[in-house]
């Protein structure tokens, strides 16, 4: 059985260290650009995350559910997955990574060879945005460790040095927190570990936070370790072709939100994109913590809930996360592809917002409001094969928008719209001829966050909650 005395007291110790509650208006310094192209030609980062900027004294304390949100891996026996949230303030970057994981082991006599043997966490990050080693290169380690309080022994730094890595003084520090069991045992009933880095810009080389829309490199490696022999398990990354010795291969950071500015135009015209009004067929699909796989409640979540896929008639989809890495089951994701083919070619997109109907939520008297974050994706996909563990990985964060919350039966003719400005998304896929491919998901903290919204598969009579791209364009 799940042992909760033992979960709460761990847990308890590090949230009210990294995550006492915070709902509060985002307070992001945007930056404009017009960007017409949907990836970066060859060379260039395939996968971006535009971290938030958030005035305040401590990131993971005061704003953890409105950090940027990105993920890699799978969840399964052997394998882990992990949701990274990432924002920062005058001072520091901070990243917060929660990994799914059976086994939680680490070393109680940690040495610098072999951090990463263990259950821990390595962070790239090269401030110049180059493609080589160099020396604005950064090599960064955590171990996981039981206890919360600061330990060096559990880090290590390096910086590159002659196109290879060396050790070099990097002052960052970490927060860890774990939910199961016990570490550095058999038992089968750990659920996972976080571990907060916070990377002081002085230690970068810098003497303040980065200029709006400033890009750096950025890369995440997770370790695992399932057992005191330490049977090998591959290690999991972000990017997916991510090399630890060429830059090239790792992911973008952007700082600051993009805001896209369009050129001036004489006169707009607006169309709606909705599965079935004038013959456009809108794919989506939920991953995760849906209808009975939400939770998981019959327990065998390390085979079968990564590998779930929603019933072909689901009318409806929940999006949730939370700070307690023990409530992993119940975390849920939406995927929703818009063709945009019916659209005009040849116009300039004004702006764009994709509008969803909000059916409910988890507990409405502890529900706390929360943050949707939507961002595009580059592949295709199944709607009716699509699982947490196949689902594919974000490529940029694009837009968020709040969703409340909602007391009381569902009203069918006069839901809760909630709204989402994807401009960024549809310019660049109208731009290249693609389809409007979005994943939506949250950083949210608080308990019982789960909303719940209408999904294109809904029936006819229900057709007018269904979500709804905006679209408007110029006129010629």
């Amino acid at each position: 059985m799940y042992r909760s005395v033992r979960f709460s007291l761990v847990s308890l110790i590090v949230l009210a260290l990294i995550l006492p509650l915070a709902i509060t208006t985002a307070n992001n310094p945007p930056f404009r650009q017009w960007l017409p192209a949907v990836f970066a030609p060859s060379g260039e980062p395939q996968y971006w995350i535009n971290a938030p900027y958030f005035p305040v004294a401590n990131v993971t304390n005061d704003r953890f559910d409105e950090m940027a949100i990105f993920w890699f891996g799978q969840v399964s026996y052997t394998s882990n997955y992990t949701d990274v949230r990432i924002g920062y303030n005058n001072e520091a970057l901070y990243l917060y990574l929660a990994v799914f994981d059976r086994q939680l082991w680490y070393d109680t006599t940690p040495a610098a060879a072999d951090l990463t043997a263990w259950d821990a966490a390595t962070v790239f990050i090269d401030t110049s945005g180059g493609s080589q080693l160099g020396a604005t290169s950064y090599r960064l380690v955590a171990q996981f460790r039981g206890p919360p309080e600061p330990d060096a022994r559990y880090q290590l730094s390096q910086r590159a040095s002659g196109g290879s890595w060396a050790a070099a003084t990097v002052a960052f520090s970490t927060i860890p927190g774990w939910r199961g069991d016990a570490p550095n045992n058999d038992n089968d009933e750990d659920r996972g570990w976080a571990m907060t880095f916070r990377i002081p810009f002085t230690s970068l080389g810098l003497a303040g936070r980065p200029a709006n829309g400033t890009q750096w490199r950025l890369g995440v490696i997770g370790h695992d370790r399932d057992n005191a022999a330490g049977t090998p398990i591959a290690d999991q990354v972000w990017p997916p072709n991510l090399n630890p010795n060429q830059p090239r291969t790792w992911g973008g950071l952007r700082f600051g939100l993009p805001v896209y500015t369009p050129p001036p135009v004489s006169a707009t015209q607006e169309y709606l994109l909705r599965h079935g009004l004038n013959g456009v067929t809108v794919a989506d699909a939920g991953v995760g913590g849906q209808d009975d796989n939400m939770c998981n409640a019959d327990g065998n979540f390390w085979d079968r809930w990564g590998n779930w896929s929603q019933p072909v008639d689901k009318a409806d989809t929940s999006v949730q996360n939370q700070a307690d890495i023990a409530d992993w089951p119940c975390f849920a994701k939406y995927y929703l592809t818009f063709p945009l083919n019916s659209l005009p070619a040849g116009r300039t997109v004004v702006s764009a917002k994709l509008i969803l109907s909000q059916m409910g939520n988890a507990q409405p008297q502890d529900a706390k409001p929360s943050l949707i974050q939507a961002m595009v994706v580059g592949e295709d996909w199944n709607p009716n094969a699509l699982t947490w563990n196949n689902a594919p990985l974000a490529r940029e964060n694009i837009g968020s928008g709040w969703a409340g919350v909602m007391f009381g039966p569902p009203n069918w003719n006069n839901l809760p719209k909630r709204e989402i400005d994807v401009t960024r998304g549809v310019v660049q896929a109208y731009a290249n001829g693609q389809p409007l491919r979005l994943a939506l998901y949250s950083a949210d903290s608080a308990y019982h966050s789960g909303k719940y919204f209408v999904t294109s598969r809904t029936g006819d009579w229900n057709e007018q909650n269904r979500p709804t791209l905006v679209v408007v364009l110029s006129r010629s």
